[in-house]
């Protein structure tokens, strides 16, 4: 399926709990998909290039800053994009949000929620192990979902309860094919809306600035009349969708910001 349009996912979940398991999988499914490049974004391997030796702590905030650049960088490039980082925190969650936002694009959080203690048996393993003191830390730190509408996952997954990774990641990319359908759906309807409402209040204050034009005693007073109309409308008033409502409020602003009456 061809469905062009870019989003940035953004995963969380403790260190060694399969987040980049999940981002390779996700990655070749997103791209058949949507026929759109996907880009991971993997803090490792900026880790592993500021402390090539040990993971160093005190380093993380340099990491999280050349990340967020990476995010934004590869959005603006028009590619899927993957944040493969803890992003416990609701802060680390919301730059990522802004980003979104700042560039009117699509969001959604995939909470990978392995056990801490899976984790741990887990980060033995690999090559560059982290401190457990330092899983620990991070899971003692966890900012939960709860507290903003914003915030809440799009979907979890949990490895110990779902071991069939494949159909989790192809059930995910279809909702968030759904998602986006509707979202373009409600997009284009607001548009559709104010194009109709500015349309609306086109006309209404088109046929009364003629209607004043025709007496004579206006004319003085034609480009001023012409200029605030102009100022009305870039600056629409809001909540008013009857025509008597838009047409004795323009009558209102006109009086005020001439400072005549108008006859």
């Amino acid at each position: 399926m061809n469905i062009k349009s870019n989003f940035l996912i953004i995963l969380v979940g403790l260190p060694a709990s399969g987040k980049t398991t999940f981002a390779n999988n996700i990655k070749k499914k997103l791209n058949l998909y949507f026929q759109v490049e996907v880009k991971i974004i993997d803090p490792d391997l900026l880790r592993d290039y500021i402390s090539p030796k040990n993971f160093d702590f005190q380093k993380e905030p340099r990491v999280r800053e050349e990340t967020l650049e990476k995010v934004r960088e590869y959005l603006k490039k028009g590619m899927i994009v993957i944040n493969d980082d803890l992003n416990y925190y609701t802060s680390m969650r919301h730059d990522l949000k802004s980003i979104a936002d700042d560039l009117s694009i699509n969001y959604y959080i995939v909470h990978i929620s392995t056990p801490l203690e899976l984790c741990l048996k887990r980060n033995k393993n690999r090559g560059k192990p982290i401190p457990n003191m330092i899983i620990q830390k991070i899971h003692n730190r966890f900012d939960n979902f709860k507290k903003y509408r914003w915030d809440y996952p799009f979907k979890t997954y949990n490895s110990t309860q779902s071991s069939d990774l494949v159909k989790f990641v192809e059930e995910l990319i279809k909702e968030i094919a759904e998602d986006l359908k509707k979202k373009k759906k409600e997009t284009t309807v607001k548009k559709s809306l104010h194009t109709s409402n500015l349309e609306t209040l086109d006309l209404i204050t088109r046929k009364y600035v003629g209607r004043l034009l025709d007496v004579p005693q206006n004319l003085t007073h034609k480009d001023d009349i012409l200029k605030y109309r102009r100022f009305y409308i870039k600056n629409k008033p809001k909540n008013l969708s009857d025509t008597k409502a838009i047409l004795d409020d323009f009558k209102r602003y006109l009086t005020k910001n001439l400072n005549i009456n108008l006859i």
